[in-house]
């Protein structure tokens, strides 16, 4: 780890040469925002939408700017579920970078929101609509940029690709799956740059910009137990319900043990640096073999940290009885774990049954877990964000992180791709509502992104006399 860090730090400084004299280049902030707004316009929800769309109307704008047919695949297993696949050519010294953003969004109920949430609006600096956080920003930058290096004649030591894909939020046809499935060739890449992670404000001051290595895995257990039942006039010491309710009450208390990886190790030993007091120390402490005597417990009080600590399962749904005047035959239960990288769900679910200590309750995984190993803190791309990072915001903190959610980044990562979730637009502590009502981007936190990226995607991509082909 010190080798990996000092060899980090050293092309951080190195880095900021190369690229000191350009990274204030100003971007085309018409076009971006006519693109941001085309794209949150398109609804892409899975029950009303079309993925496609989208996909089509940016290979409108990529075409009319030299994009040749050869370079655009627009694909997907039904009509409504599009993917976009663009590659700008580079020398082919090396492997290709593949750039990830996914078109589709979330659900969104316009009685819900105080205007159409399928109309782009801005009003006091702020952009709104939904997907503006999540992901159209990264598609709209990613389309944007690629338009911005075109009419440069940047060219690339090697190809660039950008995936604009279907399914990330729900659906049966999860684009990125389908892609490696079927066009592998068309993505397949050295490493890639998705969603997972952004930068962190605080009083409206830029504290750190995050990386994503990694992401929890999800695994939801269906519990059942079942009764003979009877009148209810006559209670049986044995009751399904009841049964079911101490199992749960057993899961509450349990606390599955810690574990770190690299990742999450380097999150907390840089934060550490962050904060001060008792927190700074905890942060250093839980990095100690053995962790600093308290440091687990006190950082486990904050549902954050004690979700990067450990592997949580929580009861998200109950059902039971089928009538109020008799016993209940059956009782249910959804438990919902996200499970920490490396471990098995298989082990989590024979946890799972020892915890409810021979309550007769069947545990029955839902659907199938996929693993996703992190990814490791590879310098030749750490090195250029903290270079970027520390030349647009001096001072700021490049943090990695672990999603405690889910993104398509585990997806690239067991095909075997490297991910890092990195987008440079920040956001204060009050978030930008993705998922929920009103969602919104700061409009300065848009075009900050979008130079970040741009500066990022030609740092890892400009050719030097280092290249070679792969």
């Amino acid at each position: 780890m010190k080798t990996l860090k000092t060899s980090s730090l050293f092309l951080s400084s190195l880095f900021l040469v190369f690229f000191a004299t350009n990274v204030n280049a100003q971007v085309d902030e018409k076009l971006s925002r006519e693109i941001f707004k085309e794209l949150i316009e398109i609804n892409t929800t899975h029950s009303t939408g079309s993925t496609t769309d989208a996909a089509e109307a940016m290979a409108k704008r990529l075409r009319a700017v030299g994009f040749d047919d050869e370079d655009i695949f627009i694909g997907g297993p039904t009509p409504t579920k599009g993917n976009l696949v663009v590659r700008y050519k580079g020398s082919g010294a090396k492997k290709p970078v593949l750039l990830m953003a996914h078109l589709d969004v979330v659900e969104a109920d316009i009685k819900d929101w105080s205007f159409d949430p399928f109309k782009f609006r801005e009003a006091d600096g702020v952009y709104y609509g939904r997907g503006i956080s999540d992901d159209k920003a990264m598609c709209a930058i990613f389309v944007a940029n690629f338009i911005r290096m075109k009419n440069e004649g940047f060219v690339p030591d090697r190809d660039i690709i950008m995936a604009l894909t279907a399914d990330e939020e729900g659906g049966d046809h999860n684009g990125v799956s389908w892609l490696l499935d079927n066009h592998r060739d068309l993505v397949d890449a050295e490493f890639a740059l998705n969603e997972g992670a952004g930068g962190m404000e605080k009083g409206g001051k830029k504290i750190l910009n995050g990386v994503q290595l990694s992401e929890k895995v999800y695994q939801s257990f269906n519990l059942e137990i079942k009764n003979p039942g009877g009148h209810s006039s006559r209670p049986k010491k044995v009751n399904a319900i009841y049964q079911l309710a101490n199992a749960l009450t057993n899961l509450e208390a349990y606390d599955f043990p810690l574990d770190l990886n690299d990742g999450t190790r380097a999150y907390f030993s840089r934060s550490s640096k962050l904060e001060s007091g008792q927190l700074a120390t905890d942060m250093m402490g839980i990095t100690q073999s053995p962790p600093a005597t308290g440091s687990e417990e006190r950082l486990s009080a904050n549902p954050y940290y004690n979700a990067l600590l450990h592997t949580t399962c929580v009861a998200t749904m109950l059902g039971g009885g089928h009538a109020e005047n008799a016993l209940p035959q059956s009782a249910t239960a959804v438990v919902n774990c996200r499970i920490l990288p490396g471990q098995d769900p298989i082990k989590i679910k024979e946890k799972l049954e020892e915890i409810f200590d021979n309550e007769g309750i069947s545990v029955t995984p839902i659907r199938a877990a996929f693993q996703s190993q992190p990814t490791s803190l590879d310098p030749t791309v750490m090195g250029p964000i903290e270079a970027i990072t520390e030349k647009m915001w001096p001072g700021v903190a490049v943090i990695p992180t672990m999603s405690t959610g889910a993104t398509d980044g585990y997806r690239a990562r067991n095909a075997g791709i490297p991910v890092f979730g990195v987008s440079g637009i920040f956001s204060d502590e009050a978030g930008s509502n993705a998922h929920g009502q009103d969602e919104r981007l700061r409009v300065t936190a848009y075009y900050e992104g979008q130079e970040f990226l741009y500066q990022l995607v030609k740092e890892v991509t400009k050719p030097t006399n280092l290249s070679r082909k792969k």
